[in-house]
This record gives structure tokens, C-alpha cells and sequence, in this order.
């Protein structure tokens, strides 16, 4: 027997670390793009999209590999199963060296550096080396997560970042921990990183924020908003980009974290990877205040 099935609707978006720079951009802040794509379609598709959202894309081509696509079967909104077209290496020494030439060029000219990392090859340890000199050098904010959905990364990665946004599964996987309680992960994981803040992601639970206050780790927790949500794909990206650029914008960690749940939980009621604008957030904020 043969499963048949017919196809009534396709609908394309920008995913990975293009939907945050799509989200930073919809709340009214000057972003620029930098990653790797493919000599195909698709990486044609990105480029498009970002000239459209007036985002300042630098793409740079990699004919050994595809622009990373995925394809989400649904029925409704109930996803079904993912295809993925992909290759996970490291890119060359070459390609890697205009990657950091063109951080060179950019650090300088921001507030903060957003590393989203889906373990795909292209953020390696020497981008990231030079990239926390960078930082240092010109006091440059820097935030990063991690997406272990079908991959493994470590967090353990990221050194001395001003925010990490990881999940729970995401930080025990770095510690390799299963047991211990959330409080032991979070310190011990903000310990080893060094980071000064650290957001740990739980679904359906919220996120809690840890931060540093007189010597003690402070904590606060901050619920799911949406109870039923059509599409929790992209919520972490989306709550990424709002609390980088609360934070670049003057706010403290629990003002960001609060226009953070906000926004996550905008970005939940649509399906698919839909930048969140301001003014879609300005009118939920009013709404609660």
C-alpha cells in the first residue's frame, strides 16, 4: 500500500537566523544578515525576502552545499513530519575567513551580535574566537542560542555572552545532566559559559531568567501567555529577537524578558515564520497595561 496524498496550499518562508534578523527588523531596528547559502533557488529566495524587509544581507555562496531547506508537512495546523535538505559541514578556511572579515567590518557599526547557531557548520570556533575579541574591543552586546532539535550542539560553545538563550533540554545536553535540579543547571551552565545572563527556554512552561545580583543568582519566572497555540515553531527565535533588542535599547533583563513572552506569544498564533512587527506588539503591551 502507497500513502497518496494531494497538495492544496504551499506556503514559503525564511527560517534559521534570517526569521530573527526578519523579526529585528519588523520591530523597527537596523539589522544585518550574515550567513551562508547555496548557488540554488532557495538561497535566491532568502536574498529576495531580505532586500523586501530592507535587511542588510550578506550571503555568502557555498556551491559544496545546498542553502539548508526544509519542507513541513500539515494537515491543518497539525504538522505531520519534515523533510530536510541539508549538509552539515564546516565551510572552507576561505569561506570561513570572509565570514569573519565581514564581522570585522560590521561589530564596529552595532549595538549587539545575535549568533542563532543551528549547528549546520557554519558558526566554528574561530568565528566565534574573533568575534568575542571584536566584541570586547568595541563593547559590542552579545546574545546566542542554540537549536538542538534534530541536531546536537553545545552551548558550552558560546564564552562570556551577555545573554544565552538555551532550553532545558538544550543546557543539561551541554552538562550532560539528567538529573539534577534546574537551579544546579542554570548556575553550573552560567558558570562554565561565563555569560552574565542566562534564559533558560521550557515549552509550554515559559522561560525562567537567571541573573547576577550582589553575588546572588537572581531568578524570575515568566509564563506561556498563549494557551493555545497554532504553531510553536520559531517561538524561541521571536523571543530572541525581542529581548536583543529591548536590551540593546536600554531595557533591563526583566523588561526585555517581559516584552520577550509578549512577543512569543504573538509569533505562536500564526502558522508559519511571520515576522512580528511593533505595532502587532505595541497593541498586546497597551492591551495588558
Amino acid at each position: 500500500p502507497v500513502v497518496v496524498v494531494r497538495e492544496l496550499e504551499t506556503q514559503e518562508y525564511v527560517g534559521g537566523a534570517g526569521i530573527v534578523a526578519a523579526h529585528i527588523r519588523a520591530l523597527g531596528a537596523e539589522c544585518s544578515y550574515l550567513s551562508i547559502v547555496g548557488k540554488d533557488q532557495p538561497g535566491d529566495f532568502v536574498r529576495n525576502e531580505m532586500e523586501k524587509q530592507q535587511i542588510s544581507a550578506y550571503l555568502i555562496e557555498d556551491s559544496s552545499r545546498p542553502t539548508t531547506f526544509k519542507i513541513r508537512y500539515m494537515v491543518n495546523n497539525q504538522k505531520l513530519f519534515r523533510v530536510s535538505r541539508l549538509q552539515e559541514h564546516s565551510p572552507s578556511q576561505e569561506l570561513e575567513s570572509q565570514l569573519i572579515e565581514r564581522l570585522e567590518e560590521l561589530v564596529p557599526l552595532v549595538d549587539g551580535v545575535l549568533v542563532s547557531d543551528y549547528v549546520y557548520g557554519v558558526v566554528t570556533n574561530r568565528l566565534l574566537t574573533r568575534l568575542l575579541e571584536l566584541a570586547r574591543k568595541h563593547s559590542v552586546k552579545l546574545f546566542g542560542d542554540l537549536q538542538c532539535s534534530s541536531q546536537i550542539g553545545n552551548i558550552l560553545r558560546f564564552k562570556e555572552f551577555d545573554l544565552l538563550c538555551p532550553t532545558e533540554r538544550e543546557a543539561r545536553i551541554a552538562l550532560g545532566d539528567n538529573e539534577s535540579g534546574l537551579e544546579w543547571i542554570a548556575q553550573t551552565l552560567r558558570d562554565k559559559t561565563k555569560s552574565n545572563d542566562l534564559l533558560i527556554k521550557m515549552g509550554g512552561d515559559g522561560f525562567i531568567v537567571y541573573t547576577s545580583e550582589n553575588s546572588f543568582l537572581q531568578r524570575q519566572h515568566f509564563p506561556a501567555l498563549a494557551v493555545n497555540p497554532l504553531d510553536v515553531t520559531g517561538a524561541g527565535d521571536s523571543l530572541l529577537a525581542a529581548m536583543s533588542v529591548s536590551v540593546c535599547a536600554g531595557a533591563s533583563l526583566m523588561e526585555a524578558s517581559a516584552i520577550g513572552t509578549c512577543m512569543a506569544s504573538i509569533a505562536v498564533q500564526t502558522v508559519g515564520n511571520i515576522p512580528v512587527s511593533y505595532e502587532r506588539l505595541q497593541t498586546l503591551l497597551l492591551s495588558m497595561s
